[in-house]
């Protein structure tokens, strides 16, 4: 088992002594250094003023789908999803089965939870939606 390097007093000190030397006394002269991360992606392209163009160009995923799905239903709804429990293609789009939280109790096991079925296009937005049902988050089963 190897021991820790111990530092030493002038291992800091002379790397920050460096730096100021580089950088002048007030930092004023010094050339800023470039960035360069390989591992960042491409510059993206800028939008254009139609979101729909850009977004029917692409092809979502149908994680995608679902995320969309989920965030458009909350912010119409004002509730947060829970969990996704189910997403089928259809001929016009998505149905997306969310299931949200409608009633936080203590247990957790009491609250109540609804599913929604919400249906969206190809491009990710919500053409509709409807509670299906509503049940207490401890209750088994398909219903």
């Amino acid at each position: 088992m190897t021991q820790p390097r111990k530092r030493t007093a002038g291992s800091a000190g002379s790397r920050t002594a460096a730096r100021k030397r580089t950088a002048g006394s007030d930092g004023a002269d010094a050339a800023p250094r470039k960035r360069t991360n390989t591992s960042d992606p491409a510059p993206r392209k800028r939008a254009s003023s139609s979101g729909a163009a850009t977004r029917s160009a692409a092809k979502l995923s149908p994680v995608q789908i679902a995320r969309a799905a989920a965030e458009q239903l909350s912010e119409i709804s004002g509730v947060d999803a829970d969990s996704i429990s189910g997403l089928e293609r259809t001929e016009d789009g998505w149905l997306v089965r969310v299931e949200v939280v409608e009633v936080q109790r203590i247990p957790d096991s009491t609250s109540v939870m609804a599913s929604y079925h919400v249906v969206v296009d190809g491009d990710g937005t919500l053409q509709s939606y409807h509670r299906e049902h509503r049940y207490y988050r401890n209750q088994a089963g398909d219903s």
